[in-house]
């Protein structure tokens, strides 16, 4: 009865090990879909309005060279016209980030990933852990998960 226990016990760990991170990459999923349709809803306003949406002048933390915002400084300029509903929140509820440059020719929308916090020096390309941002900049993700997540 009690290598049965064992056993079972050991199964149980290994299953749970695989659900965390069969929860995470659903998590990086759906925030890198809400990343496109964000991408798409500023795209179409420059479409329109000849510039993307303005993030209003916040600071980036060091080594970051555009002003940043939450997603919801620019929610205004998306919805409804562009955008029915604009996603703010990651796929581990923390808020996008919306960055534009002074002239408003260029964006960036961020996810901080699974720990929330965001890399003041990001390794661009491919990433294999959760905790990486994910960053799109000007419809084109230059930071993104891919393959075997640790």
């Amino acid at each position: 009865m009690l290598v049965v226990s064992a056993i079972i016990g050991i199964l149980v760990a290994i299953a749970a090990s695989n659900m965390r991170s069969v929860m995470n990459r659903a998590r990086q999923k759906r925030t890198m879909s809400d990343m496109r349709t964000l991408a798409l809803g500023v795209d179409s306003y420059a479409t329109d309005q000849n510039r993307f949406p303005a993030a209003a002048g916040y600071a980036l933390p060091s080594g970051l060279s555009l002003p940043t915002a939450t997603i919801g400084v620019i929610v205004p300029a998306l919805s409804p016209t562009y955008l029915r509903t604009v996603p703010l929140l990651d796929g581990w509820s923390s808020w996008f980030t919306y960055s534009s440059d002074g002239s408003n020719a260029n964006y960036a929308v961020r996810s901080n990933g699974a720990d929330g916090v965001p890399e003041t020096s990001p390794p661009f390309g491919e990433t294999h852990t959760f905790a990486a941002d994910i960053i799109l900049v000007n419809g084109s993700f230059v930071q993104f998960p891919e393959g075997v997540q640790k």
